[in-house]
């Protein structure tokens, strides 16, 4: 009788058990590999695929006179960023044709029918504060983020924030690593008590928070007399795991453990100095890349949310690849917004401009002329 121990575990499954415990893998799966045959039917993952465009020397396979040609340079994130597990067999040739031999993931995956599988990728953010919680501040800098990543065509798919508590950040980083290409944490990150997020993210990671001696040198060229050394919690980082991200216009550098990144600004001014160092450090080291940008149109109406419910429910099943809300207008006030002529606003985002268009008109044609009309 042959006992398969890990028979139902998921891809998730696994990959969470060779890191936490940190098994030693082929490396080939830090290069885009998902499943490794022989060397006729292996190949890299488009899942995992990321396509950045390079500028070549002035001087090298000229375009035209003056102008520098471009090249395509792709990169690969590691297999236990892939997001669908279903996908692991697609890092493998099939031997049927010679067609499939080149097919894309599209046809070596069961994502057929995902529009935006190689150009969508999603990032959590995590804001620690007690004080958002209590409501004694508004987390202006969970917001900030979530536009920044937008602004760079990627999804924030969740925006928690989470209590000055090492097990509730480490429950909050766990989960969203195993389903986030990126995890972004702001607060909690300092030398007082509170400031347990390098903590929480060590937990999750199942690794000690150790003193770090590259960036006690850099606190102590910061900070001069008033730094202590080891005693120092600003200087200690989850072990093992932790890459510094040095960039010149900022004294203190970020910290990276595999795909969660941790910003220290404490303001949104402070936090978008640390993200256009790290939008310039992305560029050489790929920490991630910008994507095709979001098409966003805001549709305004007076009609009341009954009248408009069924036809915004058939428009959203027809267009499956983009987002499709409704809310009411902010900008009025509560009572205003309790009469008859408040006004609802459909929002409609996608990345591809002209799927954004057609859901417009397929909506505004469903109703009298004059009902919707854009928001500036």
């Amino acid at each position: 009788m042959r006992v398969n121990p890990i028979l139902n575990w998921s891809y998730r499954d696994i990959w969470a058990f060779l890191l936490s415990c940190k098994v030693p893998y082929c490396k080939l799966y830090d290069q885009g590999y998902t499943s490794i045959g022989s060397i006729h039917d292996t190949k890299q993952n488009d899942a995992l695929c990321i396509e950045s465009y390079c500028t070549l020397d002035k001087d090298e396979h000229m375009a035209q006179p003056g102008i520098p040609a471009l090249h395509i340079e792709k990169k690969y994130r590691p297999a236990y960023l892939l997001r669908d597990g279903r996908l692991e067999r697609a890092g493998r040739v099939k031997s049927s044709s010679k067609l499939e031999k080149s097919s894309s993931i599209v046809s070596n995956g069961d994502i057929g029918t995902m529009s935006c599988a190689k150009s969508l990728f999603a990032a959590s953010i995590l804001v620690v504060g007690d004080e958002i919680l209590r409501g004694e501040v508004e987390d202006t800098l969970g917001q900030f983020l979530i536009k920044k990543l937008h602004s760079i065509g990627w999804a924030v798919t969740r925006r928690a924030v989470v209590p000055n508590d090492v097990d509730a950040i480490s429950e909050e980083v766990e989960q969203r690593t195993e389903v986030s290409d990126l995890v972004l944490i702001a607060g909690g990150v300092g030398s007082m008590h509170s400031d347990v997020s390098l903590a929480g993210v060590a937990k999750a990671f199942g690794v000690r928070l150790a003193p770090d001696e590259e960036l006690e040198e850099c606190l102590r060229h910061e900070v001069g007399d008033s730094y202590t050394g080891d005693q120092n919690e600003m200087a200690k980082l989850p072990e093992g795991i932790t890459e510094l991200l040095h960039h010149k216009d900022i004294c203190v550098p970020l910290v990276k453990c595999h795909n969660v990144i941790v910003l220290s600004g404490k303001t949104v001014g402070e936090l978008d100095l640390q993200w256009q160092c790290l939008i310039d450090l992305s560029k050489d080291r790929g920490l991630f890349c910008s994507m095709q940008p979001f098409t966003s149109v805001k549709l305004c109406t007076t009609f009341p949310e009954m009248m408009i419910a069924g036809q915004l429910t058939r428009i959203d099943s027809e267009f499956p690849d983009l987002s499709i809300g409704c809310y009411r207008d902010p900008c009025k006030s509560l009572v205003q917004s309790r009469t008859s002529d408040s006004r609802l606003v459909v929002s409609i985002v996608g990345k591809v401009s002209s799927r954004v268009d057609s859901a417009v008109e397929t909506l505004c044609a469903a109703f009298p002329e004059g009902t919707f009309y854009k928001m500036c």
